[in-house]
């Protein structure tokens, strides 16, 4: 906002000096009027996209050198387990709750920016309720999502998710799915469309979830997309497997939706020679 003012100003101040003084005739100073603005955008443009590219790289590395050190330490701990596992995982979902809480204290610095740039608090929404998000925090999620900018499949996923979970009317997840999926282009909707169609299958709509994912398979290039989870489970619809459908293809980007929790499997492992289990 500030920015578009601020060239408006340099703007119309350049265009009329240069007509009241008469040191360019009419049609040039309204020239140098409007090159004046397009330099100020570009300017303040530059200098604000810097600063929020410094701010947002050093907050990213900083989530990411805490997220490797939580993932050592669960590595560690699966190599080498001490103590009781509930308890360690306790510990460790409260780590993750501190970086997150770090991560989000440093959008602060984002803030001054936030009247120079349109949209710009919006983003900072967006970059808040995906903070929130990963710790479950749905109470704020939800508040700030009516602020976010949804144009990416992921934030477009967490958006259906919580509908979903609020119980809220399928054409009004549809109508948020048709928004994010009209941004797409080819091959880019496999996620986005399987998450859908998931949506369809836990409301028994198993017509619609199965038209879903006969489109998608064409808007996709199915060998590359997980496991050709589209192919898969539109061929389980059509033969009546629905138990047969599962997105666990996408692993973290699908389970960190939080609607469905990882399966996972037990096994005993063969007693050695010397009577332990290796």
């Amino acid at each position: 906002m500030y920015a578009i003012l601020l060239a408006l100003l340099a703007g119309l101040g350049t265009g009329f000096a240069l007509g009241f003084t008469e040191a360019a005739r009419p049609g040039w100073a309204v020239f140098w009027g409007v090159a004046a603005f397009a330099v100020v955008v570009a300017l303040v443009s530059l200098f604000v996209r810097r600063r929020v590219g410094s701010i947002s790289k050093a907050m990213q590395e900083r989530m990411l050198e805490g997220q490797r050190a939580l993932q050592a330490r669960v590595n560690d701990f699966q190599n080498h387990p001490k103590g009781d596992p509930r308890r360690f995982l306790e510990q460790m979902q409260k780590r993750q709750a501190d970086l997150v809480d770090a991560a989000i204290a440093d959008t602060e610095a984002l803030e001054p920016y936030r009247r120079w740039v349109p949209w710009f608090g919006r983003q900072i929404a967006t970059m808040r309720m995906q903070l929130n998000y990963q710790v479950k925090r749905f109470g704020k999620v939800d508040a700030l999502l009516p602020r976010c900018l949804i144009l990416d499949p992921l934030t477009a996923a967490m958006k259906m998710a919580r509908q979903f979970a609020t119980n809220a009317e399928l054409p009004e997840i549809e109508k948020t799915y048709r928004r994010a999926r009209a941004r797409l282009r080819y091959d880019q909707s496999a996620y986005l469309s399987s998450v859908m169609a998931w949506m369809y299958v836990r409301r028994n709509k198993l017509d619609e979830a199965y038209a879903l994912l006969e489109k998608a398979c064409k808007d996709n290039n199915t060998e590359k997309e997980p496991n050709a989870s589209l192919v898969r489970n539109r061929d389980a619809l059509a033969n009546n497997r629905v138990k047969q459908f599962t997105l666990s293809s996408f692993g973290d980007q699908w389970y960190g939706l939080f609607l469905e929790e990882p399966r996972i499997r037990y096994e005993r492992r063969a007693p050695t020679r010397f009577g332990k289990f290796g």
